[in-house]
């Protein structure tokens, strides 16, 4: 029988015995709600994203408590707001959304929580609030991002890039695989677009961008023309089986440090013993 692992689909008392069970892991999956060219809908982070942690937690269902809430499909895509059909979080509110979940989950009695991202945008933003939720929760939290997770594998499938850039091959292919009636096949060709990127910058240096100067045409970055639904398939099952490995890694999940508990820089006899 398989096991429902859908926050959404669940009755309060089932998620109550979830939460109750030692080990127990909520997965928050997050994506944005961004311009994805003329062929991808706006939802295309957020599904993808939804996708790969529930696939994932359907692998480790058997051996871990495990749960996956609705993906938060507002993140960080300022950058994607001059060709509209986009709504944005500044950092602030998005980690206080992140805080108030982290309450919630802690309330509710979970005591590990997986954030499966899908937006490129939401990267730093939750490398900077895992770190600190995870202190102030004493909650071991991980942030990780799919399409990172499996490069050698998604290299394999895909055709015109190793990996994902924006609306491209990957993206394409795993719509059509997830939410097929939501792609337009018939517009690769002109998503494809202006693909040029005369802009860079000496490594080490980053500043803010947004699409409409490095895409000015169609806001992509990639080919989709080569997407298939099997290429979909494989991707998501690459990704899966990687968010899967994680989970079961033991190393990911220690208890975080409380750095800040009162006294705690005059515990340490590192640098006694080294005197």
């Amino acid at each position: 029988m398989l096991v429902e692992v859908e926050w959404q689909k669940l009755r309060a008392p089932e998620i109550r015995a979830i939460a109750a069970r030692p080990g127990a892991l909520a997965i928050l999956p997050i994506g944005s709600l961004e311009q994805h060219g003329p062929h991808l809908p706006v939802i295309t982070d957020t599904a993808s994203a939804s996708a790969a942690a529930i696939a994932a937690a359907r692998l480790v269902a058997d051996e871990v408590p495990v749960v996956v809430l609705p993906g938060l499909w507002l993140g960080m895509s300022e950058h994607h707001l001059p060709f509209g059909g986009t709504i944005t979080l500044d950092y602030a509110t998005l980690r206080a959304v992140l805080g108030c979940i982290v309450r919630s989950l802690v309330s509710g009695g979970f005591g590990r929580l997986l954030i499966v991202n899908g937006h490129g945008g939401n990267i730093d933003p939750l490398a900077v609030a895992v770190r600190e939720l995870a202190v102030e929760y004493d909650m071991p939290i991980v942030a990780c991002l799919p399409w990172d997770m499996a490069p050698d594998e998604v290299a394999s499938i895909m055709e015109t890039a190793p990996g994902a850039g924006h609306a491209c091959e990957g993206e394409a292919s795993l719509m059509l695989e997830i939410m097929p009636d939501a792609v337009r096949p018939e517009n690769f060709a002109a998503a494809l677009g202006n693909q040029k990127d005369d802009w860079h910058l000496p490594r080490g240096a980053s500043r803010f961008y947004s699409f409409s100067e490095r895409r000015p045409v169609t806001g992509t970055m990639g080919d989709p023309r080569p997407a298939t639904a099997a290429k979909g398939a494989a991707i998501l099952t690459a990704q899966a089986q990687a968010v899967a490995h994680l989970i079961r890694d033991s190393a990911a999940w220690t208890p975080p440090d409380q750095i800040w508990a009162p006294g705690r820089g005059q515990r340490s006899t590192m640098g006694r013993d080294q005197a």
